[in-house]
């Protein structure tokens, strides 16, 4: 009997370990399943721009100076290049709730000031995302309306030339 129990004894060791094997398999392929979904349920919320407070914004008065306004706000984003002087100080707000969608513009601001003779600032203005388009920050490329055109019009223009 004593041999029956050692051979009983070896083939529940076997089966432990195989047990034991399968548990780390288990735990494994969780922790491995875990980690590739773990990037899905990001939650990113990115601001990009010039970030402009009340306090800050609050300085900036009708006719001040280009350097007060330049010590108050920094750098301007952009400043204007046809027809008067004005800076820009653009600032835009994105979410995205799953790390495989596009981000959603949630916020625009476009902080103008706009300067007459001698240099001093002679209106301000408070744009929003309502107020206009969505800048696109990545490419540098502003939509202009008319450039595009669709494949059925192309064909009737051409059916006309005949």
């Amino acid at each position: 009997m004593h041999g029956v129990d050692g051979v009983q004894a070896q083939g529940f060791h076997l089966r432990s370990r195989a047990l034991a094997r399968r548990a780390a398999r288990a735990l494994l392929l969780i922790g491995a399943l875990g980690a590739a979904l773990g990037g899905c349920g990001y939650d990113g919320t990115h601001i990009r721009g010039h970030v402009l407070d009340d306090k800050t914004v609050s300085q900036v008065r009708v006719g001040a100076s280009a350097e007060q306004v330049l010590v108050a706000m920094g750098t301007p984003s952009t400043t204007s290049t046809v027809g008067g002087d004005a800076w820009y100080y653009i600032s835009q707000r994105t979410e995205r709730t799953l790390a495989f969608m596009q981000p959603k513009v949630t916020d625009q601001r476009v902080f103008a000031v706009y300067f007459g003779k001698g240099k001093r600032v002679e209106r301000i203005a408070n744009y929003g995302l309502e107020d206009g388009r969505v800048i696109d920050f990545a490419s540098r490329t502003t939509p202009t309306a008319g450039a595009e055109s669709s494949f059925i019009r192309n064909m009737l223009m051409n059916l006309m030339r005949f």
